[in-house]
């Protein structure tokens, strides 16, 4: 606080009450101008955040062998995919990375950014650490790993994800959504979330956790804020590399789930609400919503 001096306040005829009021509104002023110029200065010195989206694809799949490629009314799964990542204003930039020449040369045909990559990789996530130890994508800060089976994917969720790194502490992060129905928290196939105070994940299941005793299951999600585990990454590019050095943990075997390794290991992960929900392609019954889907909107 700065204080006019006495004698001033005397010969001004402003009264000790005034003076300190309008010492206090200088002061505001005074903590305005040096936030507006530290912000500027840290603007012009730190450089912004490079984020490269990638699309991995595979031809293989069990379900749905050749899914990437399979036609929604009009347009290929993998380029309705491609098409809502470019709409991500956070994003610099968008590529698919694939082991399989079909869909590498239909990406390049529609024009789409495109690498090859090898045959041998387990998840997703190690597709990317492939495409980031290249020369022309090695200086990018976050790399997005963008499920290639989401061709309802909303670009706001990537932005949204994109946004987890405004703190420096972030190393990984995801999203995730509430769970209200009772039937998708009992099943398998929908990996769970629980979310801590700090916003990072404690941890991921396939089982309906937490557990809530003396309660119905069929209550349950009345009863407490399940968390559903929207399979989208984003990890700073160093945190990439390294992951992919981690051997499999005990505790992704035992639910197969990756991000588990990553947890054991001691790598925290910021977890992002969302409210859309994004529909990911698996069966054929489900190509089939989709197409419905498009053809109602």
């Amino acid at each position: 606080m700065v204080f006019l001096p006495h004698r001033h306040i005397e010969n001004t005829g402003v009264s000790h009450r005034n003076a300190m009021c309008l010492c206090g509104d200088i002061e505001k002023i005074y903590v305005k101008i040096i936030s507006f110029l530290y912000t500027g200065i840290r603007t012009i010195i730190l450089p912004r955040m490079k984020f490269l989206g990638i699309i991995p694809a595979r031809y293989a799949s069990t379900r749905l062998p050749g899914k990437p490629l399979a036609s929604i009314n009009g347009k290929t799964m993998i380029e309705r995919v491609y098409i809502q990542a470019g709409k991500a204003k956070k994003l610099s930039d968008v590529l698919v990375a694939t082991d399989d020449q079909r869909i590498f040369n239909f990406v390049s045909f529609f024009g789409g950014k495109v690498v090859m990559t090898s045959g041998d990789h387990q998840s997703g996530t190690d597709r990317c650490a492939e495409v980031v130890k290249r020369t022309a994508w090695k200086n990018y800060d976050v790399v997005i790993n963008i499920q290639g089976d989401e061709p309802f994917i909303d670009p706001k969720q990537i932005d949204l994800l994109c946004s987890c790194f405004r703190d420096r502490n972030v190393q990984i992060a995801t999203l995730a959504i509430p769970l209200q129905d009772g039937a998708g928290l009992q099943n398998p196939n929908v990996p769970k979330v629980i979310i801590g105070r700090n916003r990072n994940a404690i941890y991921f299941s396939r089982a309906a956790v937490p557990f809530l005793r003396g309660k119905d299951p069929s209550e349950w999600t009345k009863q407490f804020t399940y968390y559903k585990h929207i399979g989208i990454y984003a990890y700073r590019t160093k945190t990439l590399r390294e992951l992919t050095r981690l051997k499999r943990s005990p505790l992704e075997l035992a639910e197969s789930l990756e991000q588990l390794r990553w947890l054991e290991n001691g790598y925290p992960i910021r977890v992002q609400v969302t409210k859309h929900q994004s529909i990911s392609i698996d069966t054929p019954e489900d190509l089939e919503k989709a197409k419905k889907l498009f053809a109602n909107s």
